[in-house]
Parts: C-alpha cells; sequence; structure tokens
C-alpha cells in the first residue's frame, strides 16, 4: 500500500503552537536527530501498491518513541495522540488530521520485529549518537535486571509431574501456556517469573551500546560477550560475570578487565580483592540508574508483550528511546 500524504500544517496550527509552551524533549528531538535516515531505514514498511494508504513509516516510529517516553499502552497512546498537542507536532498530524488507532500502533510494530528494523533503529540512533561524539569508549559497565512477565506465573501442578527418561522428576516450576519464553529463575531467595534484560552501557555517557533480551533463568554470565563493543578501554561488571577466561581474552585484546571476584568456602576473597571490588562498584552507578529508570519513569517493571519477539521489540525501542533522552541532555541547546 502506498503512504498516506499527511496534511500541510494550517494557519490555526501555527496560531495554536505558538501560543501553547514547547515540549522541549521533543524539541530538541526534532532538532538534533537525522529523521532522513531513519525514514529510508523504515521507509520499506507498509510499501505497496495495494490497499489504504498507510501512515508514513517514519511518523509511526516517532508514534513507538513516544509510547517509550511516556509509559503509555497502545489504547492510552491512541488518546494521548489526540488530546496532546506536542503529540500531534512531533508527529506532524495537523489539528483536524486522523491518527493511528491503537490496532495500527500493534500492527507496525510488529512489522518492525518482523523485518529486523527494531535493532537496526537503535544501532542508527547509536551511529548518529557516536557521530556527536557522544560515545566515549572509556569503559563499557555490563549488567543485567530481572523483568516479571505480561503474564501471571503458572501455578504448581496438582498432580506430581512423573519422572523423565532419567528418573528425575521434571521442575514444578512450569512453563506458561500463554507465554512460554517467559521462563522462572531463583534470585535473593526468591522466585521470579519472566524475562531478564542485558546491557552494556559507555560508562561516561550513560548511553546503550548493546541490548540483549533473554528468559529468566538465563545466567547473567551467558551473553555477556555480546555485551562487549570491543573498542573500549574497560569493562565493568559484578563478580556474576567473572571467568578467567573472559578476564584473559578482555586483557588480549587490550581491554582492561574490571570484573568483581567472588570468594568461596575453599578461597575466600583477600582484603586486597574485597577493596577491588569496592573500588569497581564504585564505577558502575550509570547502569545501575538505566535500569531504574526503565522501571519506573518507563513503566517496565514488568513485561508488555507476550512471547520474545515482541518483548525483544519493545525492550529495543525503550533503549533507543532512554538514549535520545540521554542525547537532549547531553547536547542542551
Amino acid at each position: 500500500m502506498a503512504h498516506r500524504e499527511l496534511n500541510q500544517l494550517s494557519l490555526a496550527d501555527h496560531i495554536v503552537g505558538q501560543r501553547t509552551p514547547a515540549n522541549g524533549l521533543l524539541a530538541r528531538v526534532t532538532e538534533l536527530l537525522d529523521w532522513t535516515a531513519l525514514g529510508k531505514l523504515v521507509g520499506i514498511l507498509h510499501n505497496s501498491a495495494y490497499g489504504a494508504p498507510s501512515y508514513p513509516p517514519a511518523v509511526m516510529l516517532k508514534v513507538l518513541l513516544l509510547q517509550q517516553w511516556y509509559g503509555l499502552s497502545d489504547p492510552g497512546l491512541e488518546e494521548a495522540l489526540s488530546d496532546r498537542l506536542s503529540f500531534r507536532q512531533f508527529c506532524g498530524f495537523s489539528l483536524d488530521a486522523d491518527v493511528p488507532d491503537h490496532s495500527t500502533i500493534s500492527r507496525f510494530r510488529d512489522a518492525l520485529r518482523k523485518a529486523g528494523l527494531d535493532r537496526q533503529v537503535f544501532e542508527e540512533v547509536n551511529r548518529q549518537l557516536d557521530a556527536k561524539g557522544l560515545i566515549l569508549r572509556q569503559g563499557t559497565l555490563i549488567d543485567a535486571s530481572l523483568v516479571a512477565a505480561a503474564v501471571k506465573p503458572p501455578p504448581t501442578p496438582k498432580e506430581p509431574p512423573l519422572p523423565g527418561p532419567d528418573g528425575k522428576a521434571p521442575s514444578k516450576l512450569v512453563r506458561s501456556t500463554r507465554d512460554p519464553d517467559a521462563a522462572w529463575t531463583k534470585k535473593g531467595g526468591k522466585y521470579h517469573f519472566g524475562y531478564k534484560g542485558h546491557v552494556g552501557v559507555d560508562k561516561l555517557s550513560g548511553i546503550i551500546r548493546r541490548a540483549k533480551l533473554t528468559g529468566a533463568s538465563v545466567n547473567d554470565t551467558v551473553p555477556a560477550d555480546e555485551l562487549v563493543c570491543g573498542d573500549e578501554a574497560a569493562v565493568y561488571a559484578d563478580a556474576a560475570y567473572h571467568t578467567h577466561g573472559r578476564e584473559r581474552d578482555l586483557l588480549a585484546r587490550g581491554i582492561e578487565a574490571y570484573l568483581m571476584r567472588r570468594g568461596n568456602k575453599h578461597h575466600p576473597l583477600s582484603q586486597a580483592e574485597k577493596d577491588r571490588n569496592k573500588e569497581i562498584g564504585k564505577h558502575r552507578g550509570p547502569v545501575e540508574q538505566v535500569f531504574g529508570r526503565m522501571k519506573t519513569t518507563y513503566r517496565w517493571a514488568r513485561a508488555r508483550c507476550l512471547g520474545m519477539g515482541r518483548n525483544t521489540t519493545h525492550f529495543l525501542l525503550l533503549c533507543t528511546a532512554l538514549n535520545l533522552k540521554k542525547m537532549v541532555v547531553l547536547c542542551p541547546p
């Protein structure tokens, strides 16, 4: 289907816009970002000679970013697009223009996922931030955080599960039939059901350079090497990421390995190792702040979608939105 032409802004739009206080975040993102490059990237979506004209993909991408910045559901976003002048101005909708409904928003997000453009958008935004000199490469902070699944944890089966081929009884922590990608894990003596977000964050700028979503049962150390960019001066991580092999590999690549050590009953930590861990911990604040903002300001305390694919798209859009807001902070008017 062809892309619809948005109505040219009228005199009424300009008068109302002048009398309404500007939204600083949206105005600066509009000014600082190269939307032409992003438009070319997502322009292949819904570009067909058949069917009713669709909204321009670049406009729909702006709609999805608004959703992340303001923590809105699809119906809530539809309502806000109708009511909020700053949202209309950011997307280019005139006062009398129709806005996408919640099903259109959902379908576009799904199309973005199926085309693999969710990660490409994240990477293109980071490329632009790097071109502005915002990624400093003095260190990468890696960490992970649990997020509850959108569905309730499945109850323990009433009947005891039958033993497997090895004669051992399977776990009573069963998967959900509604969201089979969500998984169980135990942390701090409590069981958690859902997903785990993994990030690699630029040490001084706080920009997320790497992002990956897994089931909650995946150990932090498994995707750790994917979070290392390779061009940073150092890597900082807590004890969950420490292995002698990873430490040797980082040093061989010319990257300082500031991985906190963990002791055991046979090899307790020396006082020097404890002091080193404490010093590394002082540098890890920005990565903790990233997850703190995700779960409070951006309302990611619980997953929004069902399935690994849809939740990964949401996670990448969330990281992209965080990076754009960081860009506005690092590039004051």
